[in-house]
């Protein structure tokens, strides 16, 4: 047996056991203080092992740097590993929802997004620090606090670490249940289009009106025809609102857009077509507020050197690594679209991530951990 393999195979009831403690330190996005307690148990966990600095931000708990102490005299450059402390879960999610053990998974919010990973990781870097493997790079590992709600106070601080390292790690949870790694991600975005029209009394004055509600109607139907399959692109107007009354035509309403794209050229080509959306009704005027905020990550060559580094060193441990692309965004789209090689889905392997059966595979736990221990001894 591969002696990473050996290693985690060996730990594996702790990593569990650390799992458990991080799934049952609930930390949701909207609760500061419970983020900051489950940022002091990370500490806490990893004091043996690692520098931590802490940084506020505004309206959210704390993100949290750890850099790991490791075998290696002269190490040049630094691998970056990045998570989220943050869940969608509300406090008191584990009163109907507990952690437990059973069917050959372990259950519970945030288990699979993204818990597990960060937990493969510091047992990853413990591996290489028990097993006195050199690094040739500093080891770094940036958690962020307020990912799952678009990280507006981290994305900077992200980027800035992602600018002084060679490559990038996203301990997101790979998809499905053979765990694919992620070397391309589609960018993010939302739109509001507000539709300002003009009141009147429905049934005295009807005709002076200009109906806010028809006009986004007709509006719907032009922006769902953004929409491309064939290129990655998906529009889905998600939300419309409007009115007032019924017996008053309508002056406001709004419909709020999802956006999705593979490449940044879609994205961009997207954004001229709502902003060159215009009024069927004169009467009515359109403004369009929003934009991508989560760009795409590309499969780029570098992305897939990583890949084929990834995929080298799960053979050697007897496991076949195959890649994918995400409808979803995290916080590797930021790493990437700096040109910084970045990896994405190398957490839990399960299923269920912001469902009631969220759960990982415990036969994975050991395999995921030696593959975040191989990358981070060879890249």
């Amino acid at each position: 047996m591969h002696p990473y393999l050996r290693y985690a195979a060996e730990k594996q009831s702790e990593i569990a056991g650390l799992i458990r403690e991080m799934v049952e330190c609930e930390s949701p996005s909207d609760s500061p203080r419970d983020v900051n307690r489950f940022v002091d148990l990370m500490i806490e966990r990893t004091r043996d092992i690692a520098s931590a600095r802490t940084i506020a931000s505004d309206g959210f708990g704390k993100h949290l740097r750890l850099e790991f102490d490791l075998p290696g005299r002269k190490k040049k450059g630094q691998i970056l590993g990045v998570g989220h402390s943050d869940t969608v879960w509300p406090l008191g999610t584990l009163k109907g929802m507990p952690f437990r053990e059973a069917d050959g998974r372990l259950w519970g919010p945030g288990v699979l997004d993204m818990k597990s990973g960060m937990a493969f990781f510091l047992y990853a870097a413990r591996a290489l620090r028990e097993l006195d493997v050199e690094v040739n790079r500093k080891i770094v590992m940036f958690v962020v606090s307020e990912e799952e709600v678009g990280s507006r106070t981290s994305r900077p601080l992200t980027e800035a670490e992602a600018q002084q390292s060679d490559c990038v790690l996203v301990l997101e949870p790979g998809t499905g249940l053979d765990g694919k790694l992620k070397t391309a991600r589609k960018g993010v975005g939302n739109y509001t289009v507000w539709i300002e029209g003009k009141a009147s009394h429905a049934g005295v004055d009807y005709e002076n009106g200009a109906n806010a509600i028809v006009e986004a109607a007709r509006q719907v139907e032009r922006i769902a025809e953004f929409t491309d399959l064939t290129r990655g692109i998906t529009v889905n107007p998600g939300i419309i609102a409007g009115g007032t009354r019924t017996n008053v035509v309508p002056a406001e309403a709004r419909i709020d857009v999802d956006i999705r794209a593979v490449r940044m050229k879609d994205a961009a080509a997207l954004d001229k077509k709502f902003r060159a959306l215009r009024p069927v009704d004169k009467r009515c005027k359109l403004r369009v507020d929003g934009g991508l905020n989560r760009p795409p990550m590309e499969r780029s060559k570098a992305i897939l050197g990583l890949f084929g580094k990834a995929k080298r060193i799960g053979s050697e441990l007897g496991v076949k690594v195959n890649e994918t692309l995400s409808g979803g965004g995290s916080d590797g789209n930021f790493t990437a679209a700096l040109g910084v090689p970045t990896l994405d889905g190398v957490g839990g392997v399960g299923e269920g991530a912001h469902a009631v059966n969220e759960s990982i595979l415990v036969d994975r736990i050991a395999d995921r951990t030696a593959l975040l221990a191989g990358l981070l001894a060879e890249l």
